[in-house]
């Protein structure tokens, strides 16, 4: 399992009855599909957003055994031009019943740059969607760059961008929150234990920053890391877009806001989730963000909170922080003072470094729990000593910048981060949940007296990946039946390049273009998991904007994924949810292509698939910015 079984991943409340005057639209359900049926007696998965010159190339033939017995293909170019042929690679172990043998397609020889289409020959029918060769910049960047129109359509407040997905300014009351007491779940978090108590501070300003989500939450983590994230490509030269810049200062500008530096208090998310019947909550309402403006509910109505939206405390002022959430914005604050002193702004800086400083000095470092949100179970968390390893080494890296004293101390501190959470037992890979890999590579670049034992933790964590797509027919080196699994491979194609950038040894190549194939459509489903990006992509995501703005799809964003076919029993449903599914490019249902106790499905109800998040899509820019440095 290259996940930690203690991985944060999203819950949402359970699903709506949908009212009896909706129930004519449920059966009038709005379907979509990316292209035409196709005849065929088996079907080939192809990275659909291309491969790389020089790079391996892997695509996959499914069907009956017996029909690919003995069955080869033909790569033709847009000219009908044969132009690479063979013979199919061994079958892997079934998939499901209807498609029990998979074989790879080895495409490592095509190295001409242009477009392409795979033909199955030797009496079978089938063909692959159009797929490109080209260089790193042409195929890789492009991704990254559409990684930021999501980050677009998630903005919050005022400072909306109208020309993408038609959004408007939102939640402007934000500028004067209300905080409240931490509150009090019972039901695994389902349901809030009484009302919400007022703390009697002053009002607080947590307008702008990001949704999370499909929802319209703020949370402290999942921006402090998407900031993280973006600044490290940035950095690392991902991409030369003014939308990055503008993005990186949105989000920092937020977190600033969410940081109280005369009171030394944290704010640790916006708006409520789970309430109940006196506190109606984001997740009981289907609605677009500017709607909530409008809201005239008074106080005591349960309908207040959808309005005047709540801010609740990371602690009290001056009080320990929860490690992980302390650690993450105090690495986002170092990179941000690091990226400062780049820009030739030292003031800036060292500004930057005292938030940085000061939030890191508040970590509770022997913390009885570790809460990320409200309520806790929304983003479980075990590791934190790798949020601090990260900081820590960040921190290191801005003071040496300016001449800070204390850069050796905070070197020492991330050695000391690094170890406890190599000998801890909630290792992970990278992902929403852990940042071991990026905080491994940065302290390994820093201290060469540590990087063996760091070396030897990356590793790990890639052949954990490597062992479970040897299990897989498809290559996936993440579980299809946790939370996650694409960012999870997003994490392990970022990890793979750290690798490389810190030893030199290329050895996980191979394994990282695998993974990248498989989240962009060399998977059972042939579907791409990022939206805009292939021919076959969500349509439908559960995202509240894209299903009501009817403003085109969301493009950018990351989803979850497959999922246990457990977890989809249930889907959301709301009585103001504009019905949507769609059917898989090959104009079968999805559940065609379930297999291994897994399951897809692209239904604006399916949270546990489609819906798409920061973290995740911040994790695919870690991803494509490493790949884009080998």
């Amino acid at each position: 399992m290259t996940a930690s079984a203690t991985a944060a991943h999203r819950y949402s409340s359970p699903p709506i009855p949908i009212a009896p005057t909706a129930l004519l639209a449920v059966a009038a359900l709005l379907l979509t599909s990316c292209s035409a049926p196709e005849s065929a007696d088996a079907l080939v998965r192809v990275d659909q957003t291309g491969y790389i010159v020089g790079e391996s190339k892997t695509a996959y033939a499914m069907g009956d055994a017996g029909a690919l017995d003995g069955a080869g293909y033909r790569v033709v170019d847009s000219s009908g031009d044969v132009m690479l042929e063979g013979e199919l690679g061994d079958a892997s172990t079934p998939w499901n019943d209807e498609y029990d043998a998979v074989r790879p397609i080895d495409l490592t020889d095509l190295d001409d740059v242009g477009d392409y289409r795979i033909e199955l020959t030797g009496g079978v029918e089938g063909r692959s969607p159009e797929f490109v060769i080209g260089s790193g910049d042409d195929v890789l960047r492009p991704l990254a760059d559409l990684t930021l129109t999501f980050f677009q359509a998630q903005r919050d407040g005022a400072d909306v961008i109208p020309e993408v997905m038609d959004r408007k300014p939102s939640h402007l009351l934000d500028a004067a929150a209300t905080v409240y007491e931490t509150p009090t779940y019972e039901d695994g978090g389902q349901t809030l234990v009484g009302e919400l108590v007022p703390s009697g501070l002053p009002p607080w300003d947590v307008s702008g920053g990001w949704f999370d989500a499909g929802d319209f939450l703020k949370f402290t983590g999942t921006t402090a890391y998407a900031s993280t994230a973006m600044i490290v490509a940035e950095r690392d030269g991902a991409t030369a877009s003014d939308d990055l810049a503008a993005e990186i200062e949105l989000g920092l500008a937020w977190l600033d806001r969410m940081w109280d530096d005369e009171t030394q208090t944290l704010g640790l998310q916006v708006g409520i989730g789970n309430g109940n019947d006196a506190v109606r909550t984001d997740h009981d309402v289907w609605r677009l963000p500017e709607d909530d403006d409008a809201n005239a509910a008074p106080q005591d109505d349960p309908d207040y909170t959808i309005s005047h939206r709540p801010i609740f405390l990371a602690g009290e002022a001056g009080s320990s922080i929860q490690p992980s959430v302390a650690g993450r914005v105090a690495a986002a604050f170092a990179l941000a003072s690091q990226r400062a002193v780049s820009q030739g702004d030292e003031e800036a800086a060292t500004t930057w470094l005292t938030k940085a400083a000061d939030i890191y000095a508040l970590a509770d470092t022997e913390p009885a729990a570790n809460a990320t949100a409200v309520p806790a179970e929304f983003y479980p968390e075990d590791s934190w000593q790798d949020d601090l390893e990260l900081a820590t080494v960040e921190l290191a890296i801005a003071a040496d910048a300016i001449g800070d004293d204390r850069a050796r101390g905070w070197l020492d501190d991330s050695a000391a981060w690094a170890t406890a959470y190599i000998d801890s037992d909630v290792r992970g890979t990278l992902g929403v949940g852990d940042v071991s890999a990026l905080a491994h590579a940065e302290l390994a670049a820093q201290d060469e007296a540590v990087a063996p034992l760091l070396i030897d933790d990356l590793r790990r964590q890639l052949d954990s990946g490597v062992d479970a797509a040897a299990s897989d027919p498809f290559g996936a080196g993440v579980s299809l039946v946790e939370f996650d699994s694409v960012p999870f491979a997003f994490g392990l194609i970022a990890t793979a390049g750290y690798y490389e950038r810190v030893t030199g040894d290329d050895g996980y190549r191979e394994f990282a273009e695998q993974q990248r194939a498989w989240v962009f459509g060399a998977n059972a489903w042939g579907s791409s998991f990022m939206i805009g990006a292939g021919d076959t992509y969500p349509q439908c995501p559960e995202h509240q904007v894209a299903n009501l703005a009817d403003a085109g799809p969301l493009l950018g964003a990351v989803v979850n994924g497959p999922n246990a076919a457990e977890q989809l029993d249930e889907l959301n449903r709301f009585a103001t949810m504009v019905p949507c599914a769609s059917d898989a490019a090959d104009g079968a249902e999805w559940a065609q292509f379930d297999g291994r106790g897994s399951r897809y499905l692209d239904d604006v109800g399916a949270w546990q698939t489609v819906e798409p998040a920061i973290d995740f899509t911040a994790t695919a820019l870690l991803g494509l910015s490493a790949s884009l440095l080998r």
